[in-house]
């Protein structure tokens, strides 16, 4: 591998410290972004709308990584990579904060508006925090160390829907939008905005961590990230010329579209298919998911290669959509098997099968990192931020699957959406990451 354009210099503390507050940022990744899988069927509720208008939750908080991903890498140049990560978090704070009008008004224009401000804090945080993890060690070992930050990532998407299930929705089981539509229009307008207003509490306590956070990374011994060799400033027909990248950036445009798809649209799914407590189906997603990143330490790179990683990513994604376009609806019958005899709840076949596509799909980011950036050299901090706008598959693919649901009539049937993503991921495994030039 070429030279990074950067390099990172732990100092007396060794990698260990570092590596420790880059995995509490992670978390707190995961915990901000795994919440809009409970928020989208909470606020199809509370805003009265159909899965379409429901879905620009994930619209307005992944586009923002396309947005802010150039602008907040320049930033990044002039603040440096610690008070970059700092602003990032109070940046995050405030779109935290302004979930408390929000939830008083129940204006769903601005939920949307508090959802892009957090994202745009999570792209300078995530552009910042990445290289960290790749250059923190070998080169081939890159992807088992990025698995670990998706363990501490997916397990914080396992807790959330969960919690806010237990402080938003525990009293609430009964309603939905069949129960609301009966009621007399005043009733049902208090009772949507009393239901809103629970957000207010939570997101004051997000507040208040991320602004704890700050001073955690402004007091750490988190090192500084130092330019080598001859300036890093490339230009986008420069990055252009780098096959690996460029594909690279539209395999993880669409592995993030598929792991919102997955992590998102499984509670309007379960709705539909009458689940219990949907909005914490996230939890199930974001299970396999732990246990797929699990594999990716255990096994890489000692017994698979990033690139044969990825490679089985893609063929296991295609099987388990088959699996949830065939599956039937009234069936329990594979969760009844693996875990019907504990207390964990069992779920229909299809949604179970929309759970296992975040094992298929869990080992995609970490593998696609380093292949992408392989050989980039002074270029390499432009190129992370071109892959960061590859986060635009979050914003964008949920809303085709929920535009194509709408016109299928069934949620379960549009999952179709995933079989070319899962595609372009083997194309990638097999073939993309070796180009070296266009041809």
């Amino acid at each position: 591998m070429a030279t990074p354009a950067f390099s990172i210099n732990p100092g007396r503390f060794g990698a260990l410290i570092p590596m420790a507050i880059i995995g509490l940022l992670f978390f707190i990744f995961g915990f901000v972004t795994w919440l809009n899988g409970s928020l989208i069927p909470f606020l199809k509720i509370v805003c009265q709308l159909n899965d379409f208008q429901a879905l620009f939750v994930a619209f307005a908080f992944y586009i923002a990584y396309t947005v802010m991903a150039l602008p907040m890498a320049a930033l990044l140049e002039r603040l440096g990579y610690r008070n970059g990560m700092a602003w990032g978090l109070a940046i995050m704070a405030a779109g935290a904060l302004l979930f408390i009008p929000a939830a008083l008004s129940a204006q769903y224009g601005l939920f949307l508006l508090a959802l892009f401000v957090l994202g745009s804090g999570l792209t300078l945080l995530q552009t910042a925090s990445n290289p960290y993890v790749v250059l923190l060690g070998p080169a081939e070992s890159a992807a088992m160390r990025i698995s670990i930050m998706g363990i501490i990532n997916k397990t914080a998407g396992v807790l959330v829907p969960l919690l806010f299930t237990s402080l938003v929705l525990s009293d609430l089981a009964q309603v939905n939008q069949a129960s609301l539509a009966h009621l007399d229009p005043a009733v049902r307008d208090a009772q949507l905005d009393a239901v809103a207003e629970r957000l207010v509490l939570p997101y004051l306590y997000m507040a208040a961590a991320l602004m704890a956070l700050i001073a955690l990374v402004r007091l750490s011994p988190l090192p500084e990230i130092a330019p080598q060799g001859e300036g890093g400033k490339g230009r986008l027909a420069e990055l252009l010329r780098y096959p690996q990248l460029i594909l690279g950036a539209l395999t993880l445009f669409a592995f993030v579209g598929l792991e919102v798809i997955a992590a998102d649209t499984i509670g309007l799914l379960g709705e539909k298919l009458g689940v219990a407590r949907f909005a914490s189906l996230t939890s199930y997603t974001m299970v396999f998911m732990v246990l797929g990143y699990g594999l990716g330490v255990v096994l890489i790179p000692r017994w698979l290669s990033q690139s044969r990683a990825l490679l089985y990513s893609g063929l296991a994604g295609v099987a388990a959509v088959l699996a949830v376009l065939f599956s039937s609806p009234g069936s329990q019958a594979l969760s009844s098997f693996l875990w019907g005899w504990t207390p964990i709840p069992t779920v229909p076949d299809p949604v179970l099968f929309v759970a296992l596509m975040g094992l298929a799909h869990a080992l995609v980011w970490p593998a696609v990192w380093p292949l992408a950036l392989d050989g980039l050299g002074r270029h390499t901090a432009q190129g992370s931020a071109l892959l960061i706008m590859g986060i635009a598959g979050g914003a964008l693919l949920p809303l085709a699957f929920g535009h194509l649901a709408e016109s299928l009539g069934s949620i379960q049937q549009a999952y179709v959406l995933a079989l070319p993503c899962y595609l372009l991921i083997a194309f990638y495994a097999l073939k993309g990451h070796r180009m070296r030039r266009w041809r």
